[in-house]
């Protein structure tokens, strides 16, 4: 497999494992939390959206929908199941139709930067998660789903 292709994978396993942390245990209260703009609610399902967006950009047939959010549990596994699809297609024969590059500056690096945001809110929420060593984390490529490794080391 392409070493672009291969890395963009990891970098999505890293970002599920990353988002499992900030959505692991938050209660369904913490989806309609108000204080910083938008809520938590409508940033993941316009993660989900980057994802459904990324996948037709890689197949070739670039979409963009701004879905209304589901309810968090559903909400949660819509982003897992968007998340896990266009790592399923970019582990397979097809040809990506997009820049590696492109995806990754685009609805990649805009979820990452949403997964912070969620953890922030979080806290602002009182929903504290615990603080992590990513570096050592059991972060594998092909893990893209809600199903992650348990932290290494956290603080």
């Amino acid at each position: 497999m392409d070493e672009k292709r291969e890395f963009l994978r990891h970098t999505l396993a890293a970002l599920a494992y990353r988002a499992n942390r900030a959505l692991q245990g938050s209660p369904d209260e913490f989806a309609a939390f108000t204080g910083c703009g938008k809520t938590p609610a409508q940033i993941l399902a316009h993660m989900g959206d980057l994802f459904d967006w990324a996948l037709s950009s890689a197949q070739g047939q670039q979409r963009w929908h701004n879905s209304e959010p589901l309810p968090w549990g559903e909400e949660k596994a819509r982003f897992f199941a968007a998340l896990t699809a266009l790592d399923g297609y970019l582990a397979g024969p097809e040809p990506v139709r997009a820049e590696l590059e492109r995806l990754f500056q685009g609805p990649i690096a805009d979820a990452i930067n949403h997964v912070g945001q969620l953890a922030m809110m979080r806290r602002l929420a009182g929903y504290k998660v615990p603080g992590e060593n990513f570096y050592v984390a059991e972060i594998k490529t092909g893990q893209a789903g809600a199903e992650q490794p348990a932290p290494v080391r956290t603080f």
